[in-house]
Order: structure tokens, then C-alpha cells, then sequence
């Protein structure tokens, strides 16, 4: 399987802010903004597999750092940054700009994990990446620990799960 470069799964979308996208304190939804991340991440998964269906596994760290308002745009830009023999990890950053001023803000960070399926809902193995920049070569270098801490995460999660009832509340 052929290695391939960060920039080629490189997704930037840029959007502007609406009205309806606003809770009541007049900055962007968070829902709203995962939800532009999470497609935005799914174009880098496949345009690193090139397979039909890419499906989300887990999102870990998203981290709202700024607020996001009406006067902005919102550039979001997403890239395979780590994989493994079955899954890959999709970094996306998110950029606010002022449009009257032009002063940009990194306003979120998260990571995504992505399984690429066959025709039969079967994961598939994930093609090897290869980092160039600075910022690429670093979030590759950190993917294996943060790999390690989703596994055990999600250990933690199957255990939890195996405690939880399915009883009705109202029963």
C-alpha cells in the first residue's frame, strides 16, 4: 500500500457565521461547529482511502478555545495526521477571522479517528502517511501516545458500557 503525503488529504472550508447558527450568547453552537468538523474530516479520510464510506470512530480533544461570532468567518482545516493498520486520526483546526479587522484566531482544535469500510461494512487497511511541515512531522510524532490513550479510553468505555441498564427510567 502506497504512502501518501498530509497535503494531498489536506480539506480547507471556509464559511461565514449566520444568525441561526447563534446560541443565546451570539457566538457559534458548538454542535454546529462539530458537526462542519466532523464533515470536513471525513473528505480527508477519503481522500486518503479513496473508499465509498469512511466512518467516524470517536472524536477526542476538541477544544473550544475562542468564541466564534457573526463578525467572523470560520476556516476550517482538516488533514490525515496519523495512521494505523485499520483507522486514522483527522486533525482539524478551526480559524476564526474578524472580517472588519482581519485579525485570525485558532478558535478549536480536535481530532477525529476514521475507519475506512468496505462494500461489506469490513474495515479496511489505511495507507501510511507521510508528514512534511513542522506542524505536520510534530502531530505525527504525538499520534502513537494519543493512539494509546483512545485505546485505553475506549477499554475504559466497554466497561462502562457493560454496567449501564437498559431499564425504561419510568420502570
Amino acid at each position: 500500500m502506497e504512502a501518501k503525503k498530509v497535503k494531498e488529504t489536506r480539506v480547507v472550508q471556509t464559511d461565514q457565521v449566520l444568525i441561526n447558527d447563534l446560541n443565546n450568547y451570539h457566538t457559534l453552537f458548538g454542535g454546529v461547529l462539530m458537526k462542519k468538523m466532523d464533515a470536513c474530516a471525513t473528505l480527508s479520510a477519503r481522500r486518503h482511502t479513496r473508499v465509498k464510506e469512511c466512518v467516524t470512530a470517536s472524536t477526542d480533544s476538541v477544544n473550544f478555545l475562542e468564541p466564534i461570532r457573526v463578525s467572523d468567518s470560520v476556516c476550517i482545516e482538516s488533514f490525515v495526521s496519523y495512521t494505523g493498520k485499520r483507522s486514522m486520526e483527522i486533525f482539524c483546526k478551526v480559524i476564526a477571522e474578524d472580517l472588519e479587522t482581519g485579525k485570525r484566531r485558532i478558535a478549536a482544535t480536535a481530532f477525529f479517528t476514521f475507519v475506512p469500510l468496505d462494500e461489506n461494512k469490513r474495515p479496511l487497511e489505511v495507507p501510511p502517511i507521510i508528514p512534511e511541515t513542522e506542524e505536520e512531522k510534530y502531530l505525527y510524532e504525538t499520534g502513537k501516545e494519543r493512539e494509546s490513550i483512545r485505546k485505553l479510553k475506549r477499554q475504559q468505555n466497554k466497561e462502562l458500557v457493560s454496567r449501564l441498564s437498559l431499564n425504561k427510567p419510568w420502570d
